[in-house]
C-alpha cells in the first residue's frame, strides 16, 4: 500500500519533543523526508544544551525513513531562511511546513513583564512568520518557473488563541495572531499551489502538565494523523481553516464573522448607540466562555 506522503519533503519545527516529535514521526511513517527542527530549550524558552532532534532523527532512520536535524531559532529571520534552504539542498525541494515551535510563560496580565510578552510573541508569532515567509517565497519562485508544488503549511494555534485562557494573555494573543496569519497566508499563497491551515491541538505535553489536570487529556500523537492528511496532496481543496483536535474528536472552528447589524443612515449620536447595540447583542450568539472563567 502506498504511503500518504511518499516522496514529499517536510520541515517540522519544535520537533524534538511532544506534539512536534509526534508530527515528525507520523510524517516519516507516511513516507515524507523530514527536517527535524528543535532549538533545544526549556519550557520557558531557555537554552538547555540538549539535542532532542537527534533522537527523533535516529528514530526515523531506525524505521527506514530519511531525516536530518536542524537547530535553528525559528524566530531568527536568517536562520529560518537557512532551514528552508537546508531542506531544499538536502532533499531536493520542500513540500510541507509544519510550524509547531513554541513555549509558555503563563502570567496574569498585571503580572506579565515586558520580557515575557516579547519572548512569547517572538517565538510563537514571528517563529511562524519567518519559516512561512521563506518557504512561501520558494514556492512562489517554483510556480513562476513552471514547477508548481502541491505545497502545504500547517500552523499551530490553540484553544487559548480562539476562545482565550485565563492566565495566558500573552500566549492567547500569539495563538490568535497565528490563526489570523493562517487566513491571510491561505489567501495570498493559494495562487502558487499552497494551502495553509492551522490546528488547535489538545494534548498532554510539557506545556500543559502542571498548569491543570492533564490526566484525561489526549496524547501528542493523537493530533498527528490530521496533520499528515492536511500535508498530503489529497488535501488540496482545504485551506484557510482552523481545526481543533481533541483525541478522537476533530472540530472545524468558526472564527469571527459578521453578525447582526443596523445602518443608522447617518453618523450615530452617542445616546443612540446603547439601545441599538443592546438590540443587536440580543440577536447575536453569545461568545464561548474564556477557558478558566469561574475556576
Amino acid at each position: 500500500m502506498s504511503k500518504l506522503l511518499e516522496g514529499r519533503v517536510a520541515i517540522v519545527t519544535g520537533a524534538g519533543r511532544g506534539i512536534g516529535r509526534a508530527h515528525a514521526l507520523e510524517l516519516a511513517r507516511q513516507g515524507a523526508k523530514v527536517v527535524v527542527n528543535d532549538y533545544g530549550v526549556s519550557l520557558a524558552g531557555e537554552g538547555t544544551g540538549e539535542t532532542p532532534a537527534e533522537e527523533v532523527v535516529a528514530e526515523i532512520r531506525a524505521m527506514g525513513g530519511e531525516a536530518v536535524t536542524n537547530d535553528a531559532d525559528v524566530a531568527d529571520f536568517a536562520a529560518a531562511e537557512a532551514m528552508v534552504r537546508q531542506a531544499i539542498d538536502t532533499f531536493g525541494g520542500l513540500d510541507i511546513l509544519v510550524n509547531n515551535a513554541g513555549f509558555v510563560r503563563d502570567r496574569m496580565l498585571v503580572n506579565t513583564s515586558e520580557e515575557e510578552w516579547d519572548s512569547v510573541i517572538r517565538v510563537h508569532l514571528k517563529g511562524h512568520f519567518a519559516p512561512l515567509r521563506h518557504a512561501g517565497a520558494y514556492w512562489r519562485t517554483e510556480a513562476k518557473e513552471g514547477r508548481q508544488r502541491a505545497a502545504r503549511v500547517i500552523n499551530t494555534s490553540s484553544g487559548a488563541g480562539l476562545q482565550g485562557s485565563i492566565g495566558q494573555g500573552t500566549y492567547s494573543a500569539a495563538k490568535a495572531g497565528i490563526a489570523g496569519l493562517t487566513l491571510v497566508a491561505a489567501a495570498e499563497l493559494g495562487r502558487y499551489g499552497v494551502t495553509v491551515n492551522a490546528i488547535a491541538p489538545v494534548a498532554k505535553t510539557r506545556m500543559t502538565e502542571g498548569a491543570f489536570d492533564t490526566s484525561a487529556m489526549a496524547l501528542p500523537e493523537d493530533n498527528s494523523p490530521v496533520v499528515a492528511w492536511l500535508a498530503s496532496e489529497d488535501a488540496g481543496d482545504v485551506t484557510g481553516r482552523v481545526i481543533e483536535i481533541d483525541g478522537s474528536t476533530i472540530t472545524v472552528e468558526n472564527g469571527w464573522a459578521h453578525g447582526p447589524s443596523q445602518d443608522n443612515g447617518t453618523r450615530w449620536a452617542a445616546v443612540e448607540v446603547g439601545p441599538a447595540l443592546r438590540k443587536l447583542l440580543a440577536q447575536a450568539p453569545r461568545p464561548e466562555p474564556v477557558y478558566g472563567v469561574g475556576v
